[in-house]
């Protein structure tokens, strides 16, 4: 199968695991007891096709799949779940933008903030761009105290 045949694929398993969702808090899904069965099993069609959007070199569309299971694996408290998760859209959004702006969209500035401290550190060590490097520690500090976080950046 060819990458677009898995892209399609995965956009096909988006749709479906969207779906899940939906029905999960409905009615009838509450009544009949699917709902976190639902859940559970929107979240693993989200990283079936985050995987599949990974093989077709579509690294934003791999990252947000990720985030909708990271979201899902939180309301299903299932801590890890949701750390891994994340990890692994930070890690697919890397790819399709080197500069970090994606994971903002993830509503994780905790991650954007620790992506935009290590391309800071490169620019301050190995690349000697200092004007750059303090540019992404001011960025890392606003996503910081955008999610009050008590994380202190320092240049």
């Amino acid at each position: 199968m060819d990458n677009s045949g898995k892209e399609k694929e995965a956009i096909q398993l988006m749709a479906d695991a969207d779906k899940r969702v939906k029905s999960s808090g409905s009615f009838l899904g509450g009544m009949f007891g699917g709902g976190p069965q639902k859940v559970e099993e929107a979240c693993e069609m989200y990283c079936r096709a985050a995987n599949m959007f990974k093989m077709a070199k579509n690294w934003s569309a791999a990252g947000g799949a990720f985030c909708k299971a990271a979201r899902l694996h939180m309301q299903l408290q299932n801590k890890h779940d949701c750390a891994t998760s994340f990890i692994d859209a930070g890690n697919a959004f890397k790819k399709s933008d080197p500069n970090g702006e994606i994971m903002w969209e993830c509503g994780r500035f905790t991650i954007a903030a620790k992506h935009h401290i290590n391309i800071a550190e490169i620019y301050e060590s190995e690349l000697v761009d200092i004007e750059k490097a303090i540019a992404h520690y001011e960025q890392a500090a606003d996503y910081y105290k955008g999610e009050e976080s008590n994380r202190h950046v320092t240049v």
